[in-house]
């Protein structure tokens, strides 16, 4: 076994235009009991330095004005192949990953990250090379593995992490998966079926292919390989097939997609970019992708569902309301339509249009705890009637209080009758102050107010409204939703 000190006297170099990052390493490394330690700010001065000495390790930043990380790597393996790179970067993506780890990086490794983790990988490889050292033949086998191992290690670290910043719904997800698949497994297509277990049908859901690569129809291809998928379903293993000249590919990899033991799809891919079939390690690759991407589907359907049944409760809740008083079953729906469509207007995104339809069906949910003598009320309210019909925005939030799911909904009801003069209920926020979802809510719930009948007064037009809403621009109302709410020519 290697003792600490023969380890620590590998001669290390590190490279890096940030001197803060160059200085930490250092600093680690010395601390550490590595010695032989030397940085540099750019490529070209590493260049110089490897000509002069040689050093086991080179510790490099992707990014530097002059030469990349990828360039130097290149550079010192021309120079001497048995130098050992570890690539760091604060952009990581599975194509740079890849790229390095071919290229001969010994690893790579994201930023920021915990120098102990850095100083383990420098660690594993000094011993590594230490056992080459001590016997040629074991070390060559040795270090092999060593490296073999820490690009497997790699590569399925950098598949779980760019699985888990896959955003969207499934197709999204689904897509996003056939393209990570192509680039790990260098492939030149790729295809993913969804599996009905009822029917025994496959039906395609995304189809991926090199522009110079021509790809059968869907179709065609799952009626061609549909004795080979039943297998893949059957024995829910990952299988690879070399082609011959009455097949449409020249190799194949196909992997099951599964939840709680049961395939719900397969992913398919079809004839490597370099000679040659899919090996076990892509195999094994393939198959921790799916694992994770699989996991990842399956919560989401979970929260789907949750999702779901809680807005089926709290629209039971809405109804019953409805039920109590018809004018505030058609307000929700007028104030929801309304509400997306300034918020289309404006450019707001998918999520915040989302959030505020939620907020928008639910807005009046707290209306549930007035009593029907003051909602339904067909007279004028008085003073210390309508100080109870304000509660209803409070009550509404500390009815969704409970749910996680739905904090960004709650703060927007709770402040849909906040004022921009800060003169509204129920905390006196002004401007900016008020969330942005609340102050277009706020524009929507009055003028669908105005315009409605009541029992005790008739609804204004809709151009004595707008007039009403301008009056009230910067004092009651956002200017900005008002004139974006004016400039919508048919609501």
């Amino acid at each position: 076994m290697d003792s600490q000190a023969d380890i620590n006297q590998k001669p290390i170099l590190v490279v890096d235009d940030d001197y803060s990052i160059r200085a930490l390493i250092v600093d680690a490394l010395n601390d550490a009991g590595y010695g032989e330690t030397r940085d540099v700010d750019n490529g070209l001065d590493a260049i110089a330095l490897l000509r002069e000495a040689s050093y086991d390790l080179v510790i490099s930043d992707l990014k530097m004005p002059g030469m990349s990380g990828l360039e130097l790597l290149s550079r010192i393996k021309e120079i001497d192949p048995s130098t050992s790179v570890i690539i760091m970067t604060g952009f990581p993506s599975v194509d740079l990953s890849v790229s390095a780890m071919k290229d001969g990086a010994f690893d790579f490794i994201t930023k920021p990250f915990k120098i102990d983790d850095l100083i383990y990988k420098v660690n594993i490889h000094l011993r590594g090379k230490k056992l080459l050292s001590e016997d040629e033949l074991n070390i060559q086998i040795e270090h092999t593995r060593l490296h073999e191992k820490s690009r497997e290690l790699s590569t399925i670290g950098y598949i779980y992490e760019s699985v888990e910043k896959t955003q969207g719904d499934n197709k999204q997800i689904f897509r996003e998966i056939v393209d990570l698949a192509l680039r790990v497994a260098n492939a030149e297509s790729a295809v993913m079926v969804l599996y009905d277990e009822d029917k025994g049908l496959f039906h395609l859901k995304i189809e991926q292919h090199e522009k110079t690569y021509k790809l059968a129809s869907g179709d065609q291809l799952i009626a061609a390989l549909n004795s080979l998928l039943e297998d893949v379903v059957s024995t829910r293993r990952g299988v690879i097939q070399s082609g011959n000249s009455r097949t449409v590919f020249r190799s194949l990899l196909c992997v099951p997609l599964m939840i709680r033991e049961k395939v719900f799809g397969l992913l398919i891919l079809m004839n490597k970019r370099s000679e040659g079939t899919f090996t076990l390690r892509e195999l094994n690759y393939i198959e921790n992708l799916t694992a994770r991407a699989s996991l990842n589907i399956e919560n989401q359907l979970l929260y789907e569902s949750l999702f779901l049944s809680i807005m089926d409760t709290l629209k039971s809740l809405v109804h019953s309301i409805h039920v109590r008083d018809h004018y505030t079953e058609r307000h929700s729906h007028n104030v929801t339509r309304i509400a997306l469509k300034i918020a289309d207007s404006m450019g707001l995104t998918a999520h915040e249009i989302e959030t505020l339809r939620i907020a928008s069906i639910l807005h009046d949910i707290g209306k549930i705890a007035i009593p029907d003598s003051v909602l339904l009320k067909p007279d004028k309210l008085s003073t210390q009637e309508y100080d109870i019909i304000k509660t209803h925005s409070s009550v509404g939030e500390s009815i969704l209080k409970s749910i996680a799911l739905f904090e960004t909904e709650r703060k927007i009801i709770r402040h849909h009758h906040e004022r921009w003069d800060g003169r509204g209920y129920p905390n006196g926020l002004s401007k900016e102050g008020i969330p942005l979802l609340s102050r277009i809510l706020s524009v929507a719930d009055t003028f669908d107010a105005m315009t409605s009948d009541r029992p005790y007064r008739k609804g204004l037009t809709r151009s004595v409204a707008f007039q009403e809403l301008l009056k009230n621009k910067e004092s009651q109302f956002d200017a900005r939703i008002v004139d974006a709410f004016i400039a919508m020519q048919n609501i």
